[in-house]
């Protein structure tokens, strides 16, 4: 054990601390908090530089299979995604504190050299890079979290990494835009050239973020152990939760189908809107979701009672569904416009996207009480979450309805939303059920 200044560090085994990881270990909860929530923000959004910005290119020159190209590039890296978090099930959940930094490094390089093939090979037959981009990619995010929970400022923390899905996409794809324009290099090497200026940032924030000291005595009383879990772990964890996680994921699903079509169609959605080259939409929309959705997400840790943050969270997703009926709804009566209707949904969505990434797993394991890690319960989500998004687009893409992205995002508003808030409902009587039997039993 190390102990600074009343605090105690629960290290595992003696290892050299390098300088930076002293003074954290010294400073104060103010300045921890502020370091990892900064580190870890910055290293994510590098990782958007590898992933989004090829979505701000039409790929209108193409077009295989009966099928745009741009989908076609958008399904073979959701589908990597996908396979993705479902080897992060088990890969994140068993993977250890020390690997974190080496598995992260790896991970970017391995995407960003698919960009690279994506390039050099002949379309349609580069798809199949644009496939490796997301296999590596998807695991990312439970490494990096890895750093922040079991903490008592992990909501705050988790808040920012988690806003960094909002902000980081809208400057990757702006990055990706202005290198179109102002480079005037292809759509085809686009990707690869933006992916080059996420390289040196991604190196630097994850050396510092892997000084992070690990969490103290006082973390663990307040939010429980957080360790890797064996199979026979996981097993008891589905065990004891499987009812819940049913109407838990299935909202999920809905969130995460709205969330993939705003990030990756927004660009037709914005021309058809009559906001052709404005490359600034994307970092503009992006920064107004983000503050709005890391102040409400971040406000979490004044609520001490992990059970009661829990239930608060569902009603925080349910009113984020809300946003989007209502903003459809004022848009359709020509209440407000396009911008401010695709802003609200949008923030709307990622309320509840933001939520689920950061602060609700993040209860659900401290109110119950469960040793074990975030991750593992986050990408069983993510992984059925992709899978119906992916879903929805390949239906999208096969049956071929005469449409305007105004009358797509309309409906898909209307519809996920709508039974979405069905499901909260459902997943927060249920936990109320669950926690009241295990009190008793306590």
């Amino acid at each position: 054990m190390q102990i600074n200044r009343g605090v105690v560090f629960e290290i595992d085994k003696p290892y050299s601390i390098s300088k930076i990881k002293q003074r954290l270990m010294e400073s104060s909860s103010f300045q921890l908090i502020l370091y990892i929530s900064l580190t870890s923000f910055t290293l994510y959004c590098c990782m958007y530089g590898f992933r989004k910005p090829y979505t701000s290119a039409s790929f209108s020159n193409y077009q295989f299979f009966g099928l745009s190209y741009k989908s076609i590039l958008v399904i073979a890296q959701s589908i990597g995604y996908l396979i993705s978090k479902w080897i992060g099930i088990r890969f994140i959940a068993t993977t250890l504190a020390v690997n974190r930094a080496r598995n992260i490094l790896f991970l970017l390089l391995v995407g960003w050299i698919a960009l690279l093939l994506f390039a050099i090979t002949p379309a349609p037959y580069n798809c199949f890079f644009m496939f490796v981009n997301g296999l590596p990619l998807g695991m990312v995010w439970g490494l990096i979290f890895g750093y922040l929970e079991g903490r008592m400022f992990t909501d705050i923390m988790g808040a920012v990494l988690a806003t960094s899905f909002i902000f980081a996409s809208g400057l990757a794809k702006t990055v990706g835009k202005l290198v179109s324009n102002n480079l005037h290099v292809s759509d085809i090497w686009m990707p690869f050239y933006a992916g080059a200026f996420f390289i040196i940032p991604a190196v630097v924030a994850l050396y510092l973020l892997n000084q992070t000291p690990p969490p103290t005595s006082v973390d663990i009383v307040f939010k429980t152990a957080r360790r890797p879990m064996a199979k026979s772990d996981r097993a008891a964890f589905l065990k004891n939760f499987g009812l819940i996680l049913i109407p838990i994921c299935l909202a999920y699903v809905l969130l995460t189908i709205i969330r993939d079509f705003c990030e990756d169609f927004s660009n037709e959605l914005w021309i058809e809107t009559g906001h052709i080259n404005d490359a600034s939409i994307f970092a503009q929309t992006g920064t107004y979701i983000s503050l709005v959705v890391l102040f409400v997400v971040g406000s979490f840790f004044l609520i001490k009672n992990n059970y009661k943050a829990f239930q608060y969270n569902y009603a925080l997703i349910a009113i984020g569904f809300a946003c989007c009926i209502i903003s459809t709804l004022l848009f359709q009566l020509r209440t407000i416009n396009s911008f401010y209707w695709f802003l609200i949904a949008s923030t709307g969505i990622y309320m509840g996207y933001v939520s689920y990434n950061c602060v609700f797993f993040e209860r659900m394991i401290a109110a119950f009480k469960v040793n074990g890690t975030v991750s593992f319960v986050m990408y069983i989500a993510d992984t059925v979450g992709y899978f119906g998004a992916l879903s929805i687009l390949l239906i999208k893409e096969m049956i071929h309805f005469h449409y305007s992205w105004v009358s797509f995002f309309i409906y898909l508003f209307y519809i996920a939303a709508l039974i979405g808030i069905l499901f909260i409902i459902w997943a927060s009587l249920l936990t109320k059920i669950k926690y009241t039997k295990s009190q008793i039993h306590a």
